[in-house]
């Protein structure tokens, strides 16, 4: 793949992440009954991060755990032969709460179906909100994101890829073309 453009740097994704936590906060008065669930791998340093950004406003811990989608996947077969599974990490009663779902990328919905199917394994939450960092658009299910870092016009041919400091090398939001 080839760098096309660097489109949020780290202190652009810290600002959107800050800027969804008062969205959450505006939009559901409070954190009463608000968990957040990020998707391994990407979803799970933006729920830390939001995690944090929700404490240091509100001054109230937010449950967040941590879903393993694999097994949920529609295109498993396509995936790998063996894919890895690495679990997930609800500590918490999901039922009766909003859990929001935490992604990097929005793009064909597919991984937010599958993190749906999963979440309800733990039980039934009286409401399940999305939140992205990218939202690229070629939605593929009836998806839309609740809360939203920035919306990204892409073609077919471009692959966005977010990185973040516990997973990768750095913490960047990057659109690359395919060869």
């Amino acid at each position: 793949m080839e760098l096309k453009r660097i489109i949020m740097d780290e202190k652009s994704i810290e600002r959107a992440i800050k800027r969804i936590a008062f969205q959450i906060i505006e939009k559901n008065k409070g954190l009463e009954d608000i968990c957040l669930v990020g998707i391994r791998t990407r979803g799970v340093p933006m729920a830390k991060k939001l995690a944090n950004y929700l404490r240091e406003i509100e001054n109230k811990e937010v449950p967040m755990g941590i879903l393993d989608i694999t097994l949920y996947r529609d295109d498993l077969s396509k995936v790998a032969e063996q894919p890895l599974l690495k679990g997930s990490e609800i500590g918490f009663d999901v039922e009766g709460k909003s859990v929001i779902i935490i992604d990097d990328v929005l793009y064909t919905g597919r991984t937010v179906r599958a993190a749906i199917s999963g979440l309800l394994d733990f039980g039934r939450p009286d409401k399940i909100e999305l939140c992205v960092l990218i939202d690229r658009g070629h939605h593929e299910m009836p998806v839309k994101a609740d809360y939203v870092g920035k919306y990204v016009p892409t073609s077919q041919e471009e692959v966005i890829k977010v990185t973040f400091h516990e997973t990768d090398e750095d913490e960047k939001v990057r659109i690359y073309l395919k060869k």
